[in-house]
């Protein structure tokens, strides 16, 4: 029988209708039976035939005409009551009407009983639905037992609108109320839930083990990180944390509530860029991204394809991955024209090939090999793709005239202390010394040089969060190099949103870096990863320390010493005064570098690689021994 009734959707309007002219009818014989009574008046049975017949007949049009029947009771809104009011006041006029054409007495007496008609007439109408509201809700409570009792985070527009869904929807939570830091908040009863304030007197433990919470509900990032007492409160005491992101797009029947993953706590607040001055550049332009299907150049195509671009050229030598990227853009941005090109960047021949057909405007230059203890175990890979291949693209940019060259480069060029860092900072000297030499005028050319320089990205290809999910996943261990390592970390969309504002800031020769937030203790991710697992680290999973991997350093840098920075017009973006680089000397030192590499002899690449990048040091690597032989000063 619990099943039947859990499984009715709604009440057939029929029914409603039927109600609603019964207790029309049932308000106007009361109110005209009632005032006679009071007054002590006899009631002429005719006239008692022709009220009821008036009352039965107008109550049924009315109501009709109206259409009170129509809302779903359980979803009442005011729209459905004023309604109810029209309805009741049209009866009202039609007794007025009819009383002024038939009665020989019209008064005070008669327009008495209308208008108590009127008024109870609604009465009756609208606390009907009231009670069946809540004893619909309250034998549905007692049916389903919801499994989870929970408090909404806030008590903003979104949080109410949560609170309604998960009422009306036969949702498996049973919400108690609201939680707020906000002490003007703090008694207030919010669409019949009480408000909860924390503070000192009452605490989180005494609150949630007095109403037995288990579960609780977050509107979105910005209340997740603005409260990290919460967090860590539910973390070490297995109370679920779930967040329902809302949109003004979102409708009541989209709402997807999800558990709280540790991107989520690692994120920050939507960046906001300036979107206009982006399309303005971009819109009608031909641009081309490198390392198109990688995980920030699919990210870019992504993001470069809503700003009604001429044409999107996805540069990538993975022939399949290129085909996934090209369809899910086809799909998403029909009116978006879209070329792949399946090329290697350390191909010169494809490369121009390419650039002199489509003839860019601008490029993305985000092709390149970023893991670095991979590319401690194949250094001349990381030269001939990091080094060779951004000159190569630098130099086809510069020869046809493209207008803008974006080098995303990364926080591990910075003193670096690996293969793939050194790589990418030499990368970077060669794009800086091209773009001083035509400044100078030393050379000639019109493509402008900037290079973003940002840390970690979640959900990159490699990232270390997929490799700890999976082996929670698994049952365990979580394996952490060192117990005080820390990284920056940033989300792919934002990376690439900080990417294109800043490819716009720059006039050449410039280096951007982002702000990447507070640094986060790996150590102290991994534990929390496995609490938002539900288990607990040290008891159901184990965390191994492994010691640092080849070329891997303790903290990442964004910044140089001798390099200054200034702020831009966007907060979140730096611009950093580089170090100046010759380009003669950073030229004739290239061929033997990339001579050797193409060799394969590791140990020798890796040995023309420090003379060229004097500050870089290994680490944790064989190739340490290097680094105290006297090093051949390039000229």
């Amino acid at each position: 029988m619990s099943n039947k009734f859990l499984q009715i959707s709604y009440m057939s309007p029929y029914i409603i209708w039927y109600s609603d002219c019964f207790l029309s009818v049932v308000s106007s014989l009361f109110c005209f039976l009632f005032f006679h009574y009071l007054v002590n008046i006899s009631i002429d049975p005719d006239l008692q035939r022709y009220m009821l017949l008036v009352a039965i007949i107008s109550s049924i049009v009315w109501t009709g005409v109206c259409k009170t029947y129509e809302g779903i009771v359980r979803h009442t809104t005011l729209v459905e009551l004023t309604r109810i009011i029209y309805a009741m006041l049209l009866k009202a006029l039609t007794f007025v009407l009819l009383v002024q054409i038939t009665l020989d007495y019209v008064g005070l007496f008669i327009y008495s009983i209308i208008v108590a008609d009127f008024i109870g007439s609604i009465f009756l109408l609208m606390c009907t639905r009231a009670l069946v509201v809540n004893f619909y809700y309250h034998l549905l409570w007692l049916l389903q037992k919801p499994k989870q009792v929970a408090l909404i985070y806030g008590i903003s527009e979104a949080a109410i609108s949560l609170a309604n869904y998960l009422r009306n929807s036969n949702s498996a939570y049973d919400v108690k109320g609201f939680i707020t830091r906000k002490s003007e908040n703090g008694k207030y009863r919010v669409v019949g839930h009480q408000v909860y304030l924390i503070d000192e007197k009452n605490s989180l433990q005494k609150l949630f083990s007095t109403l037995k919470v288990n579960c609780v509900l977050f509107m979105n990032n910005i209340d997740l990180h603005a409260d990290e007492e919460m967090v860590q409160y539910g973390l070490e005491n297995h109370i679920s944390l779930r967040i329902a992101p809302l949109t003004e797009q979102t409708k009541q029947s989209d709402i997807q509530l999800h558990n709280i993953q540790i991107e989520d706590l690692l994120s920050r607040e939507e960046i906001n860029i300036d979107l206009d001055n982006i399309r303005n550049e971009l819109s009608g332009r031909v641009i081309m991204v490198t390392g198109a299907a990688g995980s920030i150049g699919s990210e870019l195509c992504r993001q470069l394809c809503r700003f009604n671009l001429k044409q999107l050229i996805l540069f990538d030598f993975s022939e399949t991955a290129t085909y996934e990227i090209e369809m899910e853009l086809r799909k998403n941005f029909p009116d978006c024209s879209i070329l792949p090109a399946i090329g290697d960047v350390r191909n010169r021949e494809r490369v121009e090939s390419q650039i002199k057909l489509h003839r860019p405007d601008i490029i993305f230059h985000a092709a390149a090999y970023k893991h670095v203890p991979m590319m401690e175990k194949y250094p001349c890979e990381a030269v001939l793709t990091n080094v060779w291949g951004t000159s190569v693209v630098a130099d086809m940019a510069l020869k046809y005239d493209v207008e803008k060259f974006i080098m995303i480069s990364t926080d591990k060029a910075v003193r670096p202390s690996s293969v793939m860092g050194a790589t990418k900072r030499l990368a970077e000297m060669y794009v800086q010394s091209l773009g001083s030499a035509i400044r100078e005028g030393r050379m000639h050319g019109k493509t402008s040089f900037v290079t973003t320089r940002f840390g970690n990205v979640l959900g990159s290809n490699g990232s270390v969060i997929p490799l700890f999910r999976q082996q929670i996943m698994e049952g365990g261990p979580v394996t952490v190099t060192h117990p005080e390592i820390i990284r920056y970390f940033m989300t792919i969309p934002e990376a690439c949103r900080l990417v294109l504002e800043a490819a716009f800031m720059g006039k050449g020769n410039d280096i951007f870096i982002f702000d990447m937030g507070k640094p986060v203790k790996i150590a102290d991710m991994a534990h929390r990863m496995i609490r938002l697992a539900g288990l607990q680290p040290g008891k159901d999973i184990e965390i191994v320390y492994t010691g640092l991997r080849p070329g891997e350093k303790l903290y990442e840098e964004l910044l140089y010493n001798k390099e200054n920075s200034a702020p831009t017009i966007n907060p979140k973006i730096f611009r950093a005064f580089s170090i100046k680089q010759d380009y003669g000397k950073i030229k004739s030192a290239l061929p033997l570098l990339i001579e050797t590499a193409r060799t394969d002899n590791e140990r020798e690449t890796v040995y023309r690689l420090k003379q060229i990048v004097p500050e870089f040091k290994s680490m944790n690597s064989v190739y340490g021994t290097l680094d105290t032989e006297k090093k051949i000063c390039v000229s």
